[in-house]
């Protein structure tokens, strides 16, 4: 039997080790952005906060897999998509699919990874609130200089990006 090979990931470092240091309240992220009353505050490049809706939100991730990374997050802590109101679920997906229409609309994507980690052992970062991952994709956008090299491959800085997804944002609703 061949022996299995492992590859080292370790872009999520910073975020796991410095979770507590950025986040003194010892409360999910997401909670600290509830505590700062995100449903009052204007979407900014500082707060990454791209969109408000009733039950939840739309915003760049921090620590992107690939450009243009979204996470839809509901407002309500909970850790399941079982503890979703029937609303929440419904606006969640409406999010998801404007996310998608303004990743189409900014960079003209070939695809989607849609999901979210439920639960520590499924790779969630923060498992204790339930929030869904938009990863746009192009084609040929895999290679190994993560893996080989310690080097992430970002074509736009999170500003730049969060930029032209607010404008194209603004574009769907004139």
């Amino acid at each position: 039997m061949k022996e299995l090979k492992i590859l080292y990931a370790p872009w999520r470092g910073e975020y796991l080790m410095n979770y507590n240091k950025n986040n003194p309240s010892d409360k999910c992220i997401f909670c600290y952005y509830n505590d700062i009353k995100i449903k009052d505050i204007e979407p900014s490049v500082e707060n990454l906060v791209l969109y408000k809706a009733v039950y939840s939100f739309i915003m760049l991730n921090k620590y992107p897999y690939i450009n243009g990374h979204l996470m839809i997050i509901p407002y309500r802590h909970i850790s399941d998509i079982e503890l979703l109101t029937d609303e929440e679920k419904r606006e969640i997906f409406d999010l998801i699919i404007l996310s998608k229409r303004v990743l189409n609309i900014s960079y003209n994507m070939d695809g989607y990874n849609i999901g979210s980690n439920v639960g520590r052992a499924a790779g969630a970062g923060v498992d204790q609130h339930i929030h869904f991952h938009i990863l746009p994709r192009f084609i040929g956008d895999h290679n190994f200089m993560t893996t080989i090299s310690d080097v992430r491959v970002i074509s736009f800085s999170l500003e730049q990006t969060y930029l032209t997804l607010l404008q194209n944002l603004k574009k769907l609703f004139d």
